[in-house]
């Protein structure tokens, strides 16, 4: 299935011991330092799960202020997208784009790269952070990619997350992005927004996925996962969100104003 070509740039605690000349158990007591009138921390609370039309709202309100939202990664093939996710992890777009304009000039397609110098791969991706762990994972993924699947992409969500190193998130980034086959992005950003906006009260990945695809059409998935990211990124920060101007603060569970 042919892939849509994307532009590339752009207690304290007391003991006491009982007793002399033998051991006796120490029993423990816990207890706050004098002067201290701190309690402990009580667990926040669980955020109101929204309905399914607040929910619907919510979204279509972000789609009006994120009309331009799209992957953020640059590539010219589902093999340099599927890359590039796998290098994205614990580092920014902007730092991965910066690096696959070298290494997919060096390495243009999948067969290139399981066929290139694992230390070179190394040293041309080392600033995306884990380079030695990465560089294995992505030639691993190329040859398996080779091996399997005559050097294309596969585009169901089965045989991507057959290959080495790909799970469902980085699945749905590739099938929803190069291949228009919809599906839930959760990554840090869905994940957070999901608790806090009451679309669903679970930490586990593939739970949120199915809470989310419960409350949208199938055809939006896509479109609203990185409508989501987009949020997290520009506004609905992890700390101090920026309430004030959220499009979405008068039905947001979570809102500071």
């Amino acid at each position: 299935m042919p892939a849509t070509a994307k532009r590339v740039p752009k207690p304290e605690s007391t003991g006491k011991t009982v007793g002399a000349g033998r051991q006796k158990a120490t029993r423990t007591t816990t207890k706050p330092a004098k002067g201290s009138s701190k309690l402990p921390a009580s667990k926040p609370k669980p955020v109101k799960k929204v309905s399914q039309a607040v929910a619907q709202q919510m979204l279509d309100l972000l789609c009006e202020k994120y009309p331009d939202a799209d992957c953020e990664l640059d590539f010219e093939s589902p093999y340099q997208l599927l890359t590039a996710v796998i290098l994205s992890a614990q580092c920014t777009d902007t730092q991965v784009n910066k690096v696959t304009r070298v290494l997919f000039k060096r390495f243009p397609t999948a067969r290139a790269l399981a066929n290139g110098s694992l230390d070179e791969i190394k040293e041309i991706i080392k600033p995306t952070g884990y380079y030695n762990a990465k560089a294995t994972n992505i030639q691993t993924c190329a040859r398996a990619i080779v091996e399997r699947f005559a050097g294309e992409v596969p585009s169901t969500l089965e045989e991507l997350t057959s290959l080495p190193g790909v799970g469902r998130k980085t699945a749905n980034v590739v099938l929803g992005t190069a291949y228009d086959v919809p599906g839930w992005t959760v990554d840090t950003h869905v994940q957070r927004l999901s608790k806090r906006l009451g679309l669903s009260a679970n930490a586990d990945p593939y739970k949120i996925e199915m809470d989310l695809q419960k409350h949208f059409p199938a055809q939006d998935w896509s479109k609203l996962s990185i409508t989501l990211i987009w949020h997290g990124r520009r506004m609905c920060f992890a700390r101090n969100p920026n309430c004030p101007e959220c499009p979405i603060n008068h039905l947001c569970p979570s809102s500071l104003v």
